[in-house]
């Protein structure tokens, strides 16, 4: 069998942010859990706002197909999302939007989100750590009907949690990511 594939998907693109550095210590873990791991940056990605009469006029944007394929050749991913508003930010949202609407051969429509499973992760400075964006993504993909590990990371005080490697500090939190990992690796494992 193959190396497993993880992919981290931040849901930030901002520089500096809180969330990025968290997807870059998930990815640690999942390397040094011997795992082939990429992460990517969702601005190597750029779409349009959803719109159903632009996809009707023009069809699926094509960085939403590549988007949908690099999901599409890893066996999990982990998603780690800011919050906005107590929910996820606009460019998340978007990139699933439009990438469960890409239909590619004999696939039924979204199919990407039924075959591997996701995690979830966020990163706040407050006390939180982003636990309402995490609830709203759990409803999105769930509404997908992607398999979504009940593991999850609320990072609190993310202004605090990380070393000059961007590596989380607080042996809680490192415990809580490793939990996660292993969580993802071992459904993953399974759906394989």
């Amino acid at each position: 069998m193959s190396a497993l594939k993880i992919l981290v998907i931040p849901g930030s693109t901002r520089s500096g942010s809180r969330n990025v550095r968290l997807a870059a210590a998930a990815a640690y873990h999942f390397a040094q859990a011997g795992v082939d791991v990429t992460r990517i940056s969702l601005a190597d990605f750029p779409l349009p706002m959803y719109d159903g009469d632009l996809q009707a006029r023009s069809g699926v944007p094509k960085h939403a197909v590549n988007l949908k394929r690099m999901i599409g050749s890893h066996h999990g991913v982990l998603i780690v999302t800011p919050e906005y508003n107590g929910s996820i930010p606009p460019l998340l949202k978007n990139a699933i939007d439009w990438v469960s609407r890409v239909q590619e051969g004999n696939e039924r429509r979204g199919q990407i989100f039924r075959v591997r499973p996701f995690a979830i992760a966020a990163a706040s400075e407050g006390r939180l750590g982003g636990v309402r964006a995490l609830a709203a993504l759990r409803l999105v993909l769930s509404a997908c009907q992607a398999i979504v590990i009940p593991n999850q990371l609320a990072l609190s005080f993310a202004d605090q949690a990380y070393d000059d490697l961007d590596r989380l500090k607080q042996a809680a939190d490192i415990e809580a990511l490793d939990a996660l990992v292993r969580q993802l690796i071992d459904v993953s494992q399974q759906m394989t």
